[in-house]
């Protein structure tokens, strides 16, 4: 409703400054992102040296991929008052985006030294992953660590400085293996203050789960065959994070026929839409009980209608005239069913490491949004097991539709996995894929400085150090841990 009142305001009063910039940050709210963009530039034309106007640019740069007109901005802004944190570290995740790790270094150790309490610039340092954090680095965040009772203003940075000085105690316990319990105790803090401001459920995903297998049988997805929009320019990957699926994207992207954009949510967004749509029942026996019943109801049109909204939706992190394009965002297992009802064509890579890695190394992640389920073992060991459940089924409903890379297969036989993965595709051989690590591509996840160097071993069993303490994972896991990679008898 605010939209249309405040366009007619802008158009009427194009200097009506506080109205254009309510406009663009509730147009940045949605997927309207290019509308955003020309009236927040128009915001910084009018005034080159108003700091706030320039963030609010630089933010929506950033989510079209355009890191580099992001780093200009903030760099102005520093040359400009160099006094100011928050900058530093946007100016930090532009350049490890990009793969300028010296310079993200120290953007992130200026927003630091401004402010030791800044919980997310101690983090950023840790989550480059190829940094060491020292022994003075452990001190000043100790010494900005609160010595009361955590209030909800300081409950993010002081859980971010607990992911970090787990991180510093891990990489410690590498020379002194009893570093490894201070470490999980850090990690274990900071879940838990994570987890303590947070919504999940973990019924609500064994029931959607449930749900999914139930409605997309053979017969179900035979009766819709040659459906939705025919394009094949998607790859999705999916499955969980730090599952090495940002591996898998690198490889790809590294084909010429191949463009990696990042984690979109724009499949995510057109489900949410539809979910919409059930909760306005709002218990009253509306026209559709549950997503199920929706996603049944859904005619020819309307999952062609969809398909082509999301290729319409993603176009502009599409940088160059390459077939195809790598969508990673990895919660898209969820919805696979629709996306094979919607976008027929497109191919769906489930990106999969052994339970115990996948999920300890999701635990010990501070993310920047969504991935609810990570910050308790338990909750993310039946997280795991749920899509694993989901997933076998829809093999099952469809065999072939998804090929499935296994991370420790990946690691071993690099090769041959990577034939079989633009196989998958659709897409000749190139010798390129192999060398991903030269791709100098931006890269938004946690993974980004790991993809710039050759497949490592190191990380496949790096839970061992830590398995004293994984018991309530193990337990959550269940068979699925007993028969990885393969799925437990019965599934």
């Amino acid at each position: 409703a605010a939209l249309p009142l405040l366009r007619a305001a802008v158009a009427r009063a194009p200097a009506f400054v506080a109205a254009r910039e309510l406009l663009v940050r509730i147009l940045a709210m949605g997927p309207d992102v290019a509308e955003a963009l020309d009236h927040a530039s128009r915001l910084v034309a009018d005034d080159p040296e108003h700091g706030g106007h320039a963030m609010l640019k630089a933010s929506l740069l950033v989510r079209i991929g355009d890191q580099e007109g992001a780093r200009d901005l903030y760099r102005a802004i520093l040359a400009r008052d160099p006094g100011r944190p928050r900058v530093w570290l946007n100016l930090g995740h532009v350049e490890k985006t990009i793969g300028n790790q010296a310079a993200a270094i120290e953007a992130y150790r200026r927003a630091a030294a401004l402010d030791p309490a800044t919980g997310e610039a101690w983090w950023s340092l840790a989550n480059l992953k190829t940094v060491r954090l020292e022994q003075a680095d452990i001190a000043a965040m100790r010494a900005a660590l609160p010595h009361d009772a955590v209030g909800d203003e300081r409950a993010e940075d002081v859980a971010q400085m607990h992911f970090a000085l787990g991180k510093a105690f891990e990489d410690l316990s590498r020379d002194e293996p009893a570093a490894a319990e201070s470490a999980f105790a850090h990690y274990a803090r900071g879940n838990a203050l994570r987890r303590s401001v947070l919504d999940y459920d973990p019924a609500r995903t064994a029931a959607a789960v449930d749900r999914h297998a139930a409605l997309f049988t053979p017969a179900f997805l035979a009766e819709r065959a040659g459906w939705g929009c025919p394009a094949a320019d998607p790859i999705f990957v999916v499955g969980l994070p730090r599952s090495g699926s940002t591996l898998v994207e690198q490889i790809l992207a590294s084909h010429s026929q191949i463009e990696g954009t990042m984690e979109l949510p724009d499949m995510m967004l057109i489900a949410d839409r539809l979910q919409s749509r059930v909760d306005a029942n709002d218990g009253e026996g509306g026209e559709f009980a549950d997503m199920a019943a929706l996603l049944a109801a859904l005619g020819p049109d309307d999952c062609r209608q969809m398909g082509e909204e999301y290729i319409e939706r993603t176009r502009i992190h599409r940088k160059t005239d390459r077939p195809y394009f790598v969508d990673k965002m990895p919660n898209n297992w969820q919805h696979v069913g629709l996306i094979r009802l919607i976008l027929p064509n497109a191919t769906v890579i489930d990106a999969r490491r052994h339970p115990l890695g996948c999920c300890f190394s999701g635990w010990k992640q501070y993310f920047a949004r969504g991935q609810v389920f990570s910050y308790d073992l338990s909750e993310i060991g039946h997280y795991y097991a749920a899509y694993v459940r989901q997933m076998t089924a829809f093999d099952r409903a469809i065999p072939g539709a998804v090929h499935r890379v296994i991370y420790e297969a990946m690691v071993a036989d690099t090769p041959g996995q990577v034939r079989a993965l633009l196989g998958a595709v659709g897409v000749p051989f190139e010798e390129g894929c192999l060398a991903f690590w030269q791709n100098r591509r931006a890269v938004r996840t946690a993974s980004s400085e790991q993809v710039r160097q050759p497949i490592y071993t190191d990380a496949v069993e790096h839970w061992k150090r830590f398995e004293p303490w994984l018991d309530p994972l193990r337990a959550a896991l269940g068979p699925v841990l007993d028969s990885y990679p393969d799925v437990p008898a019965g599934w």
